[in-house]
């Protein structure tokens, strides 16, 4: 999953397809490419199904680097974890807990990689594990027992075992799957280092004591199980035997007798065509951006192995496109390798020296947009493939996928990301290439995920493994919006809705809450029926005074519309658009039901507040954009105003213990400074209006909740279900109001969040009071800071208290150029900025500089060098500083320029990168305000 850019030539690429023979011949650069055989594919004769009958399930969240998945038939979802965990969802509890830990070396892309449930682990109990042992320097395969929800890690028994080199970083590959007739398959990667003098080309270093920089080693070494996809039937003793087919024989006379495929880079996801036995697999391609003297660009391959075969690495990539002979010691260009003939002639290899005929890729995609296959878009690379779907007519009761998609390989891109269906013919030959469902999103670059989540849509980050269940829905692990441990992280169901869908009710009533007498104006005209039924609309108010949740009857009088004075349920007004006017003060709950013709309904609630206003809280000081130090007090100032209680600026002994402010730190990876999903549904919910961590408002501490439940049998699943449906009583005679909006997943998370509640530990970084201090931790990797005012009135009774929020978000002093708020042209590679060219630049929105008097910058440069200017307003703005950075030796050799700052107040601020004529200038790690 290593990705860098170059800048190289452009090649023109001449090529056929003939079965299983291709070949690749490249002419220099000034030549346009021809059209290749594939840019015409598309989708599939018949229309595609809509997308508004796709549903999406949010099973689990915050699970730390989901790898793979598998289904029991008894309904379970096994997956693993980078770090060593084997975890499990219960469809009876919806919960997921911890089978067992393996001990593994968890550096340089290695850990727990893959693993498999056996074809009869009903009965046996039996899986297969794939991972990176402590006490091993390579690669291990085991076969355990689970023995129900635990994973017996006494019970190993190990199967398989290869050696890797872990002086340098990476490639393992790691998908374990079973195919027809209880053969296992395993996927390695060529444990060669991406980097070096390779630069993005054919990595294959033959000097002395560079062995972790040549993949002849490994991937095209025929006495070696790296590089490979691996076949093997496993035995009832816990061993395996070699089954025929396989790429070398049985007696390992010419090669390892378990390699099914050789020549691979790093087989990321594989999945076996559970029908034909054929394989398909996501080969993470080289780095290269642009095809020069030594060979092709970068392409990400999805490979089929019809039968077992040599798939090129590291001689060819694409459709056969070949490389060239290169000797990394003299700098000297040979003749392009042949891929009728592929010879290996490394020192480093311990295998035959002339090789199989190299297979031409499924489906292949550069960085930049293709020719072959345009659709696939262009950008970041990470392919995996899998898995095959087959229409069974049960599905229509199950949920499953329509026969639409019956013979279609779905693949997908971890990086890019994107999500394909590959359409195979009756002999499993690509006949088309179509979209999934534009009812999910995917993205993984953060304004574009907030920009989704915003309109409305389904967001997938990066799809990491997915499998078809039998009843033919599509389950799925969303790994998150980066490499590392993430909070985002889901495990996820998509269905699909046969038959009449009922209409999805939207309303909207302004306002939701003020003084009687309390005007509703009600607007349900957003809401819709998908096949286009005409709808019928009814608006009901439940509760009134002192009651809520339709737990008690509106007082006679309470309401007035157009229907009358109805008491609490009843239909208080019809239409799209309506009025309704409560005259007595007290807790509703609005509802608008639709209805289609077919007498299908759905609802929508909304909870309303009649004699009570909204407060506004906001934050005097500090403002967005300010800095923060770590180690260091942030001073802070709130103010609030409240129609029924008054200001602070004048009641300030009311307003002082009901204002609470909370602080949230973090490193600006997205991950430290997220929230709990419990917590974050919490917010967007009316819970915080009655509930504080550790203090009473309205109702009781969430911390005596949790108190009181925490370890009871049954506690969670009766909280759910008051929360649902609102109650009194429980805890006091004021009610709770209902949720009915939000599905179980949703309120399991919420009081989750609730029951893992711990004294002392709840109100972390939240302080009391319009005035005060947060500290903000010791800690010089903190980059952004979240601020939180919370103001809640004292009510009116009957008519509950009300809340409101105001945030702030603050930088440290060193800004990270890859969280700019806008980078133009420059590329965000990892943790900094690179591919920079004259007249790129970086944006940071609101800083404030009125304090700052020089500004510090941490760059490296491997080639032109050029001045770094600090603007204000624009690129062409106030000029506040210039530093000037030189070529540094290495695009990794870092330096720190510091320049005096002008004097400036709060405004964009932007880093201008200049060298006029000039590309490939400098990396920026960082910029600091002193």
């Amino acid at each position: 999953m290593y990705c860098s850019l170059g800048y190289q030539l452009r090649w023109l690429h001449w090529w056929c397809w003939m079965g299983w023979v291709s070949f690749g011949v490249w002419i220099a650069a000034g030549q346009a490419t021809a059209a290749g055989p594939f840019a015409a594919l598309g989708g599939g004769g018949s229309a595609a199904p809509p997308d508004y009958r796709f549903k999406i399930d949010v099973l689990a969240e915050a699970m730390p680097q989901p790898m793979e998945l598998e289904l029991a038939l008894d309904g379970r979802i096994f997956f693993n974890e980078l770090t060593g965990r084997l975890r499990i969802w219960n469809p009876a509890t919806r919960a997921v807990s911890e089978a067992g830990k393996l001990e593994v070396f968890a550096e340089q892309e290695n850990g727990f990689l893959g693993f498999a449930l056996d074809p009869h682990f009903q009965t046996n109990g039996w899986i297969y594990l794939y991972y990176s042992p402590k006490d091993y320097v390579g690669q291990r395969l085991s076969r355990l027992v689970m023995r129900g929800d635990r994973l017996d890690l006494q019970s190993e028994k190990k199967m398989l075992e290869f050696g890797e080199q872990r002086r340098e970083c990476c490639h393992h590959a790691g998908s374990v799957e079973f195919g027809p007739e209880g053969l296992l398959y395993i996927s390695t990667g060529d444990n060669t280092h991406p980097g070096g003098d390779s630069d993005g080309y054919a990595p294959i270093d033959e000097r002395p004591d560079r062995g972790p920089y040549d993949a002849q080693k490994s991937a095209s070494n025929t006495q070696d199980l790296r590089g490979k996809i691996l076949r093997i039937k496993p035995t009832e003793e816990g061993n395996y035997t070699i089954p025929e087919g396989n790429l070398f024989p049985q007696d390992g006379s010419g090669g390892r007798p378990e390699i099914y495929a050789m020549g691979c880079r790093n087989p990321w996801r594989m999945s076996v065509d559970q029908r034909t036995g054929f394989v398909y697999w996501g080969e993470v391609g080289p780095d290269a951006g642009g095809n020069g003297p030594r060979g092709p660009r970068g392409y990400d391959e999805i490979n089929q192995a019809r039968r077992a075969g040599n798939f090129g690495w590291p001689y060819f990539v694409g459709s056969n496109f070949a490389y060239v002979k290169y000797d990394f010691a003299t700098k000297q260009l040979g003749g392009p390798f042949d891929p009728q003939a592929p010879t290996n002639t490394s020192p480093n290899n311990t295998g035959a020296r002339v090789l199989p005929p190299a297979q031409p890729a499924f489906i292949y995609w550069p960085y930049g947009e293709s020719k072959e296959f345009p659709m696939l878009g262009a950008g970041g690379r990470t392919a995996c493939a899998g898995p095959v779907f087959y229409y069974q007519p049960s599905f229509r009761d199950a949920g499953g996928f329509p026969e639409y998609f019956d013979r279609c390989l779905l693949f997908y891109d971890w990086q890019r990301p994107f999500m394909k269906w590959a359409r195979l013919d009756a002999d499993s030959h690509l006949a088309a290439i179509e979209p999934f469902t534009a009812a999910v999103t995917l993205a993984n670059d953060k304004s574009r995920i907030a920009a989704g989540e915003a309109a409305g849509e389904f967001v997938i980050r990066r799809p990491v493994d997915a499998q078809f269940g039998p009843d033919g829905c599509l389950y799925l692990l969303d790994y998150g919006e980066s490499w590392g441990p993430n909070k985002d992280s889901r495990l996820l169901k998509i269905s699909y809705q046969w038959g009449n869908l009922a209409p999805v009710a939207k309303a909207l009533a302004r306002p939701s809450s003020g003084p009687v007498p309390l005007t509703l104006e009600l607007d349900g005209s957003q809401s819709k029926d998908y096949e286009g039924d005409a709808l019928n609309y009814e608006w009901r108010l439940h509760g009134g005074a002192g009651g809520g949740g339709g737990l008690k009857s509106a007082a006679a009088g309470a309401l007035a519309g157009p229907t009358g004075t109805p008491t609490s349920g009843q239909v208080a007004a019809r239409g799209a658009r309506a009025q309704v006017t409560i005259s007595e003060p007290g807790n509703y709950v609005l509802e608008l039901r639709v209805t289609d013709d077919h007498g299908a309904t759905g609802s929508a609630n909304l909870p309303v507040i009649a004699g009570n206003t909204a407060p506004e809280v906001r934050f005097v000081e500090p403002q967005d954009g300010d800095f923060f130090t770590p180690g260091q007090p942030v001073h802070y100032q709130v103010a609030a105003k409240d129609a029924e209680d008054g200001s602070s600026a004048d009641y300030e002994e009311i307003f002082e213990p009901r204002t609470f402010v909370s602080a949230r730190w973090g490193r600006g990876d997205g991950k430290e400074n997220s929230e709990e999903p419990g917590l974050a549904l919490m917010k967007q919910n009316d819970c915080f209006n009655c509930h504080a961590a550790e203090q009473k408002i309205v109702g009781p501490p969430l911390l005596e909740v949790a108190n009181r439940y925490r370890g009871q049998s049954g506690a969670l699943e009766a909280s759910v279900e008051r929360v649902r449906r609102g109650s009194s009583g429980v805890w006091s005679e004021i009610p709770m109001l209902p949720h009915e909006a939000l599905t179980t997943d949703q309120l399991q998370l919420m009081v989750r969040w609730i029951f893992a509640l711990e004294p002392g530990k709840s109100g972390a970084g939240t302080v009391r009071g319009l005035t005060g201090q947060l500290l903000a931790p010791n800690d010089q990797k903190l980059r952004v800071a979240t601020l939180e005012a919370t103001y809640t009135d004292a009510g009116h009774p009957p008519a509950a208290s009300l809340s409101a929020r105001a945030t702030v978000k603050l930088r440290s002093r060193s800004l990270q150029a890859e969280l700019a708020d806008e980078i133009k042209g420059a590329k965000v590679l990892g943790g900094y900025v690179g591919a920079i060219d004259h007249g790129y630049f970086l944006r940071f929105v609101q800083v404030n500089l009125s304090n700052s008097r020089q500004a510090t910058c941490r760059a490296a440069s491997a080639g032109a060098g050029g001045i770094i200017e600090i603007r204000a307003g624009s690129p062409t703005g106030q000029l506040l500083a210039a530093m000037e950075i030189t070529p540094t030796g290495g695009w990794e050799k870092w330096v720190e320029v510091t320049a005096p700052l002008k004097t400036a107040g709060r405004g964009d601020v932007f880093v201008v990168f200049v060298n006029p004529g000039k590309g490939g200038l400098m990396n920026l790690d960082w910029i600091r305000f002193e």
